[in-house]
């Protein structure tokens, strides 16, 4: 496990109480509630306990490890998320109330649909697992898809605040766009609403039901140091191509991004979206990206919404699991207008 990220007051006592002893949820001389996100990703996890508006107090960082499959990742994180909150209980004198966790694809009560390439993950119980493991009552975690909790962390704290209707567009390894309606972040009938990935791009595409993501495998990171790798004969990604000065590679990567913002400007025409705000890995090029989104979208849309840089570039999801856990301690149950469940179904 990584190194601890607490904000710890100098000379604050180092041992931390008893893991059991860090997860009170009422009761005199508990002190300042505090809640707890999980970010799971393909790659790492990330988890960070913060104050119900959002300000961080402690943070922390481990690896999936996804060839040793889902179970022990979650494992993990639970023996993690109760270190890192017994930590923030001796910084703080608080308590903590809430637990929010995110992942990749529908996150269901018994099964994760659409999931992230972790052996197993499809399987996983994943608010059963949280709660039992730590302890908790089910009206005290949430669970969610990482992108639509990232919108509505950006709806509360972000660049989407007093936006409605307003759109967070993921542009990294995958490619989402989150919607928030009302005040809500929209879930779908099946949990998929906003999975633009799955967009086709003309008639021939056959898309999910050929086992494939058509604007996905065109427009997001993997897709371009996919098409980049093959056209230059040499392994490159995302991060490269922006980079690379060759007029071919600049050509693939504009292509793809007027791509992306041909059916963002859709998407906008569709929902009539007061605000979009852009998040994800392809946004360490930002200027490139949001020149091509803005125009297309003042181009093309009859009223074009701001298009801006989200607030939280590096960490959306994990804040987005944090506000799920804030939503709960605004309104319990709350956290279910963006989770695909909350605590046990």
């Amino acid at each position: 496990m990584t190194a601890l990220h607490r904000d710890r007051t100098p000379g604050t006592p180092d041992p931390a109480p008893a893991p059991e002893q860090a997860f009170v949820c009422s009761g005199a001389g508990a002190g300042e509630a505090f809640v707890c996100g999980i970010d799971f990703g393909g790659t790492k996890i990330a988890l960070a306990t913060a104050r119900p508006d959002g300000t961080v107090l402690a943070s922390d960082r481990l690896i999936t490890d996804a060839r040793e499959g889902a179970v022990q990742a979650v494992r993990r994180a639970v023996a993690a998320t109760r270190e890192l909150v017994a930590h923030t209980v001796a910084a703080t004198g608080g308590h903590c109330a809430a637990v929010g966790a995110v992942s990749p694809g529908i996150v269901l009560p018994d099964r994760i649909l659409l999931a992230p390439n972790v052996p197993g993950w499809q399987d996983l119980a994943l608010a059963t697992m949280l709660c039992d493991g730590l302890g908790l009552e089910p009206g005290r975690v949430a669970v969610g898809n990482d992108a639509k909790a990232a919108a509505l962390a950006e709806s509360r704290w972000g660049a989407l605040r007093g936006a409605d209707p307003a759109i967070l567009l993921t542009a990294g390894t995958g490619i989402a766009a989150a919607i928030v309606l009302g005040g809500r972040v929209l879930n779908g009938a099946h949990g998929a609403a906003g999975e633009i990935g799955y967009l086709l791009r003309g008639r021939d595409d056959t898309g999910f039901g050929a086992g494939r993501a058509p604007l996905e495998e065109y427009t997001s990171g993997i897709g371009l140091g996919t098409r980049g790798s093959e056209m230059l004969g040499r392994e490159v990604d995302a991060a490269a191509l922006f980079a690379d000065p060759d007029p071919r590679v600049r050509a693939l990567v504009d292509e793809a991004l007027d791509e992306l913002a041909v059916h963002v400007a859709n998407l906008a025409i569709a929902l009539d979206v007061e605000r979009i705000a852009v998040t994800g890995g392809l946004m360490h090029s930002a200027p490139r990206v949001l020149a091509a989104l803005c125009a297309r979208v003042r181009a093309g849309v009859p009223f074009p919404p701001v298009v801006v840089r989200a607030r939280f570039l590096q960490d959306a999801a994990l804040r987005g699991a944090l506000s799920l856990a804030a939503e709960l301690l605004r309104s319990p149950g709350a956290g279910a207008g963006v989770a695909s469940s909350a605590g046990r179904a």
